[in-house]
């Protein structure tokens, strides 16, 4: 059974634990009202933003003049999955619900005879996957220097995304990441970005299909430069849904482990005392017995 002092040390440890997780649980919570806002504010012009492509696509349906990006390259051939994480951990199971249906999604365009090339963003994914997909993995953006997640950082992402599918490199892109619920629910999910996902809104598609609107310049020219823009509002959106999942889920883990480690500190606390109330015990039972002896 373990000494008094080894009793001590251990509970003196495990509050400085206590210490730190609730110190990272109250940062986590200051960071997460900033990322919540910011992932709300986006989510208007990102739909706006498909269903402006949306009602564009509708009158550009079977010209061939239509940009790429739209339309794809005709071939189903090469995918992208951009797999979105953080670069730290202590967040609970949001690396590892994003890399889960990764994964999945990896494993069925492999077995449909597809060919996989992932890009990563964050290192956490990127450590989850170089296990079993590494020679898919072409290349990693790391995000840990970032302190505030802006459009910039969308834009190189969706530059470098660009150039690969200029020369070829992949027919159609797709990014998984976590899009934010609640501090205790974020929901892992795929969007395709290349070519454009046309949502499907019933009667506004079909509205904007049949009227007759006038251009200038045309809906090919348009496309051509929103297109592009709409690459890295979509990845935008993506990395500030993950960045507001990653602060609530960080939030709900050092809340848990704060509990727990109050629930060891008690356990550890009343396992010293009853330690300390038999060696008492003990001693005075050895005294009364040498009185007696005497």
């Amino acid at each position: 059974m373990p000494n008094l002092k080894a009793y001590r040390n251990r509970i003196a440890s495990v509050k400085a634990t206590r210490k730190i997780t609730r110190a990272m649980q109250m940062v986590a919570a200051s960071k997460l009202k900033r990322a919540q806002d910011a992932a709300q504010a986006a989510r208007p012009y990102a739909e706006k933003m498909a269903e402006v492509i949306s009602g564009l696509a509708g009158s550009m349906a079977d010209n061939p003049a239509a940009p790429k990006l739209l339309t794809g390259t005709g071939a189903d051939r090469v995918h992208l999955v951009i797999v979105a994480t953080a670069d730290r951990g202590l967040c609970g199971g949001f690396n590892t619900s994003i890399v889960r249906l990764a994964r999945r999604h990896i494993d069925a365009l492999l077995k449909d005879g597809k060919e996989v090339k992932i890009l990563c963003i964050g290192r956490k994914g990127r450590d989850q996957l170089k296990r079993l997909y590494g020679k898919y993995i072409i290349d990693t953006v790391e995000m840990a220097h970032v302190k505030r997640i802006g459009f910039d950082n969308a834009a190189e992402i969706a530059r470098r995304v660009l150039e690969l599918f200029e020369v070829g490199a992949f027919d159609v892109a797709a990014i998984c990441y976590a899009k934010f619920k609640s501090v205790i629910s974020q929901e892992p999910t795929i969007h395709q970005l290349i070519p454009v996902a046309v949502e499907d809104s019933g009667g506004d598609v079909e509205h904007a299909r049949n009227a007759v609107y006038e251009y200038e310049p045309d809906e090919a020219e348009i496309l051509a430069d929103l297109l592009p823009r709409n690459l890295a509002v979509q990845i935008f959106h993506a990395l500030l849904e993950n960045a507001a999942s990653e602060q609530g889920a960080r939030m709900s883990a050092m809340d848990a482990a704060t509990r727990n480690a109050g629930d060891v500190v008690d356990r550890l606390t009343l396992q010293y005392n009853r330690s300390r109330q038999a060696m008492i015990t003990t001693e005075l039972i050895q005294i009364i017995a040498g009185a007696e002896a005497v």
